[in-house]
């Protein structure tokens, strides 16, 4: 039998599927809770969040609870480089050398946001230490020889996207990714979500769970060869005593280990459909897809634009467990879901569906 689970937060009253929904999953999750959050023409129509903070039970999720949602944090990083480029300061098909003289791919800025550029795993063997130094990661990066020749393939570059848009925000602007973010994006439009979480804020994070081998094998079921590769080296992105440890989560990992509420993560979207972030024009090319096909490390069909996962006129991006933030200008909805319950991408669909019924669009798939 299930339990139940109090759900906290509000509900436009056309919306009430989506919290049938949300408390079905609640009561199916056996390690911490959820979050839910919609924008739909203009207004906040769904706001939902229940469930444990901690493995113990000891804290429940609040209003204010933020967690890591792994990859939905690589578009946070990718509009800080698409603000720059908005103001003349990058250029899409400029070659990375152009801003970081040590790059030795080929590559152009175009190939670094749209995962493109092939620097998707290291040659050496790394340690989890390598997570913590900024300085040390890019060096290994300029230097690291492309899994297949930029603008080639496409490949998700798993560990270290936040690192190589990052690095080239660092370049042009001088401040690091996290602080760049927070002062341009997320601290303007109040977005309840950090890239490097100030220790002020830590009491809030919930704790991951679910990261065990059951997981680990489900996670790696039918993938290249090359997902191992990008994936373990350095290690620790799935060890839930380095994921949930302080020094992580005040670490600069921007590919991955941001930290947010669901509300946070739709907000960014609802306000990019808003205009808010970026130019229209540039908008419309970032989300247009660069490439599309099959993705060199996770063996499935995707397409990339700039920073986004492409589906159709949606865009988005999941999250290793989960996670999804993303938005559908047809739909004119920005949405996210956010868990500490590590899992499949059943759960955000099925969410998304249930909002989709509401506004009569087709189901995804």
């Amino acid at each position: 039998m299930l339990s139940v689970v109090e759900v906290g937060g509000t509900v436009d009253p056309r919306f009430a599927p989506v919290r049938q929904v949300f408390e079905s999953l609640l009561a199916s999750q056996r390690g911490t809770g959820a979050a839910v959050a919609v924008w739909c023409e203009g207004k906040w129509v769904v706001d939902l969040w229940g469930g444990a903070a901690d493995a113990a039970g000891r804290r429940s999720w609040q209003a204010d609870s933020i967690v890591q949602p792994y990859s939905v944090t690589k578009p946070f990083a990718g509009v800080c480089a698409l603000r720059l480029v908005d103001r003349g300061s990058l250029d899409l098909d400029a070659p990375v050398q152009d801003y970081w003289p040590e790059f030795l791919a080929p590559a152009t800025v175009r190939h670094v946001l749209s995962h493109q550029a092939g620097i998707v795993a290291l040659d050496r063997p790394a340690d989890t230490e390598l997570f913590y130094d900024w300085d040390r990661m890019c060096a290994l990066l300029a230097a690291q020889q492309p899994e297949w020749p930029p603008g080639a393939a496409h490949g998700e570059s798993a560990l270290f996207y936040g690192h190589l848009v990052g690095e080239l925000v660092r370049r042009v602007d001088g401040r690091s990714l996290g602080a760049f973010l927070m002062d341009e994006v997320c601290e303007p439009l109040a977005l309840d979500f950090f890239v490097g979480l100030p220790p002020g804020e830590l009491a809030r994070a919930v704790e991951l769970t679910g990261l065990d081998m059951e997981f680990e094998r489900r996670s790696v079921l039918g993938r290249p060869a090359l997902y191992r590769r990008a994936m373990d080296n350095p290690p620790g992105t799935r060890d839930p005593d380095v994921v949930n440890s302080v020094r992580w989560r005040t670490a600069e990992i921007p590919a991955i280990n941001g930290h947010g509420s669901a509300r946070g993560v739709a907000g960014l979207y609802a306000a990019l459909l808003e205009g808010r972030i970026l130019s229209p024009a540039l908008l419309r090319e970032a989300t247009t897809a660069q490439c599309e096909g099959t993705d060199a490390v996770f063996g499935h069909q995707n397409a990339w634009g700039l920073g986004f996962a492409i589906d159709g006129a949606d865009f988005g991006m999941a999250g290793l467990g989960g996670g999804y933030g993303g938005a559908s200008p047809p739909g004119r909805y920005a949405f996210g879901f956010v868990t500490g319950t590590m899992g499949t991408d059943d759960r955000a669909v099925e969410l998304e569906n249930a909002l989709r019924t509401c506004l009569g669009l087709p189901g995804l798939d």
